[in-house]
C-alpha cells in the first residue's frame, strides 16, 4: 500500500501516522477532501498519453479479449472514500457466480459477491489497491467457452461502487489515525516544553536546619537560597522562626566575600589574558614590519631592476597587502593602549579613601600603593614608547620625503637632457633639409642646362649630317662627328659627376665616410642601414640613420644598395664597391 504524504502550510512538521488524513471532519472538525484529487489515490492514475496495450486474458470456464486500443478508455464515476467494492455490468446472461469469482479472483481476495437477476453484480474485495486491478478488467469482452451465442458473451463495465460498510470501516480507521496523530503532537509538545522548575518543600523547623547546612556548603548555596527567597516571600517569617531566618541570612551574607575574591581571580586571570594577548599582538606587529621592511627593500632600484614583470607586480600585490595587515594590527594595539590608559585614568580618580571597603585595610593600602606605583611606571614607559613612535614615523617620511624628491629631480634632469637633445637633432635636421633643397636646386639648373646643350648639339649633328650628304663626304668624317658628340656628352656627365661629388661639407663626413668604408668592408654581404646606425650611435649619440643613408646615397661609386631575400625575408642592404669602380675605370 502506498502512503500518502500531505503537507500543511499551518504545520511545521510533515505527519508521520501512515495513512491518515488530518482534513477529514470525524474527529479534527475539519472538513474532508476528495480522494480523487492527484496524488491522494492509493494508485497513481495511468498516464494518458501512452495508451494502453492489453492482452487476452485465458481462464477455465471463459476468455476475455481486450477491447480495441484506439477507442477511449471507459469512463467511472468519482472514487468514494475508502472503496472496496465495485459495480460489474455487462456479463453474460449465462454467467454464473463461481465464472464471475473465476474471474475476479485475479485481481485479489475477494469477500462477498451479491449479484443481480439482470447481467450485472457487486463485488467486494480485502483491501483498496485491489479495486484498480479490477477497473483495470473494464471494456473487456466476455465469452463462455467457445460458445458464440449472445446469451454467452457480453462487454464487461467495471466502475467504483458506494457501499456503507466501506465508508464505515474507513472512518472508524480515520478515527484511529486521529487518535494516534493527537498522541503523536502531544508527545512532541512534551519533548520541546521547557522542564519545569523543582517544587520547592514547605517550610518546617527539620527542613529549616538543613537549607542552614546546605547555605553553608559553596556547591550546593545557589539551590539553598532560592529555596531561602521562596520561604521569605511566602511568609514564613514569624517571630518564632526570626532567629533562625536570621541565621539563615548570616550564612547567606558570609559568602558576599567569597563571591569577591572569586571575582577578583577572575580579574586577574584577564588581565593576564590581556597581557599575554598585548605581548602576542606586539610580537606579530614587529614581525609584520619586517616583512614590509623586507618589500620595501625589494622594491629599491638596486633590487627591483633585476626582477622581472610578473615579479614585480606579485611583489607590490604583496607589499600592499601586508601593509594594510599591519595597520590594522597596529590600530588594534593603540586602542588597547588607550583602553588601559582610560582605565587607569578611572581608577585614578576613584581613588577616595571615603570610598574604599575596609574589610583589611592595612593589605589593602599596600596593594593600593603598590599598584599606583605600577600604574605610574607603565605609564610612563607608554609615554616613551609612543614619543618613540612619533619619532620613528616623522624619520620614514622624511626618508620617503627625500627619496621622493631625488627621484623627482632625477627624472626632471633626465627629461631637461633628452629636450635638449632632442632640439639638436630638430635643428642637424632642419639644416640638412636646407643643404638639400639647394642640391636639389643645383641638380635643376644643372638638368636644364645640360638638356639645352643636349638639344643644341643634336640640332649641329642634324646640319653636320646634312651638309655631309650634300657635299657627298664619305662615312670617316660622319664618324668623326658622331665621336665628338659623344665625347661633349660624356664631358658633360663627367662635370656633373664631379659637381654632385663635391668635395666633402666638413672633416666629419669624411671621418664618417672612411668609418662606414671599414665596417662594410670588414661585412662583404652588406649590412642594412639599422644595423650600420646602431654601431654608429656607439660613436656618436647624435648621429640618426636617415643621416647616414643620405651620405651613402651621394657616393655610388663608393657604396650601393642591394635587395637581399624573397619575401617576407626581404631585406635591403648596402655594401662597399670603391674596389671595383677602381677596377673598371
Amino acid at each position: 500500500m502506498r502512503v500518502r504524504k500531505l503537507e500543511s502550510p499551518k504545520d511545521s512538521y510533515s505527519i508521520c501516522v501512515p495513512g491518515f488524513d488530518p482534513s477529514l471532519s470525524m474527529m479534527t472538525g475539519i472538513t474532508p477532501i476528495n480522494p480523487m484529487i492527484p496524488g491522494m489515490g492509493l494508485v497513481p492514475p495511468p498516464p494518458t498519453d501512452v495508451p494502453v496495450v492489453k492482452e487476452i486474458i485465458h481462464c477455465k470456464s471463459c476468455t476475455l479479449f481486450p477491447p480495441n486500443p484506439n477507442l477511449p478508455p471507459p469512463s467511472t464515476r468519482e472514487r468514494p472514500p475508502g472503496c472496496k467494492t465495485v459495480f460489474v455490468g455487462g456479463l453474460p446472461e449465462n454467467a454464473t457466480e463461481e465464472i464471475i469469482q473465476e474471474v475476479f479472483e485475479q485481481c485479489g481476495d475477494i469477500t462477498a459477491i451479491r449479484k443481480s437477476k439482470k447481467n450485472f453484480c457487486h463485488i467486494r474485495f480485502a483491501e483498496e489497491f485491489m479495486v484498480d486491478k479490477a477497473i483495470y478488467l473494464s471494456g473487456y469482452r466476455m465469452r463462455l467457452g467457445s460458445s458464440t451465442d449472445k446469451k454467452d458473451s457480453g462487454r464487461l463495465h467495471v466502475d467504483f461502487a458506494q457501499a456503507r460498510d466501506d465508508f464505515y470501516e474507513w472512518e472508524c480507521k480515520q478515527r484511529m489515525l486521529a487518535r494516534e496523530e493527537r498522541h503523536r503532537r502531544k508527545m512532541e509538545e512534551d519533548r520541546l516544553r521547557p522542564p519545569s522548575p523543582p517544587a520547592i518543600m514547605h517550610y518546617s523547623e527539620h527542613e529549616a536546619t538543613l537549607l542552614a547546612e546546605k547555605l553553608k556548603d559553596d556547591s550546593k548555596f545557589s539551590e539553598a537560597i532560592t529555596v531561602l527567597l521562596t520561604w521569605i516571600e511566602r511568609g514564613e517569617v514569624n517571630r518564632r522562626s526570626a532567629n533562625q531566618f536570621y541565621s539563615m541570612v548570616q550564612s547567606a551574607n558570609s559568602h558576599v566575600r567569597r563571591l569577591m575574591n572569586e571575582k577578583a581571580t577572575h580579574e586577574q586571570e584577564m588581565e593576564q589574558a590581556k597581557e599575554s594577548f598585548k605581548n602576542a599582538l606586539t610580537g606579530i606587529l614587529t614581525q609584520f614590519e619586517q616583512i614590509v621592511a623586507v618589500f620595501n627593500a625589494s622594491t629599491r632600484q638596486k633590487a627591483w631592476d633585476h626582477f622581472s614583470k610578473a615579479q614585480r607586480k606579485n611583489i607590490d600585490i604583496w607589499r600592499k597587502h601586508s601593509e594594510e595587515l599591519r595597520n590594522a594590527h597596529s590600530e588594534q594595539l593603540m586602542g588597547i593602549r588607550r583602553e588601559e590608559e582610560m582605565e587607569m585614568s578611572d581608577d585614578d580618580s576613584g581613588d577616595n579613601p571615603s570610598k574604599k571597603l575596609r574589610v583589611d585595610e592595612s593589605a589593602l593600602t599596600a596593594q593600593a600603593y603598590a599598584l599606583k606605583e605600577e600604574n605610574d611606571s607603565l605609564r610612563w614607559q607608554l609615554d616613551a614608547y609612543r614619543n618613540e613612535v612619533e619619532l620613528l614615523k616623522q624619520e620614514k617620511g622624511q626618508l620617503f620625503r627625500t627619496e621622493e624628491s631625488l627621484t623627482k629631480d632625477q627624472q626632471l634632469k633626465f627629461l631637461q637632457q633628452t629636450m635638449q637633445g632632442m632640439q639638436q637633432q630638430l635643428l642637424s635636421i632642419q639644416e640638412e633639409l636646407n643643404n638639400k633643397k639647394s642640391e636639389l636646386e643645383q641638380a635643376k639648373e644643372e638638368q636644364t642646362h645640360t638638356q639645352a646643350r643636349l638639344k643644341v648639339l643634336q640640332e649641329q649633328l642634324k646640319s653636320a649630317k646634312e651638309l655631309a650628304e650634300i657635299n657627298g663626304h664619305d662615312e670617316s668624317q660622319a664618324n668623326e662627328i658622331n665621336v665628338l658628340t659623344v665625347a661633349l656628352v660624356n664631358q658633360e656627365r663627367e662635370k656633373n659627376s664631379e659637381k654632385r661629388s663635391q668635395g666633402l661639407k666638413s672633416e666629419k663626413e669624411a671621418l664618417l665616410i672612411g668609418i662606414i668604408s671599414t665596417f662594410l668592408h670588414v661585412h662583404p654581404f652588406g649590412a642594412n642601414i639599422e644595423y650600420l646606425w646602431s654601431y654608429m650611435q656607439q660613436l656618436d649619440s647624435r648621429i640618426s640613420a636617415n643621416e647616414i643613408e643620405m651620405l651613402l646615397m651621394r657616393l655610388p661609386r663608393m657604396f650601393k644598395q642591394e635587395f637581399t631575400g624573397v619575401g617576407a625575408t626581404l631585406e635591403k642592404r648596402w655594401k662597399f664597391c670603391a674596389f671595383e669602380g677602381i677596377k673598371t675605370t
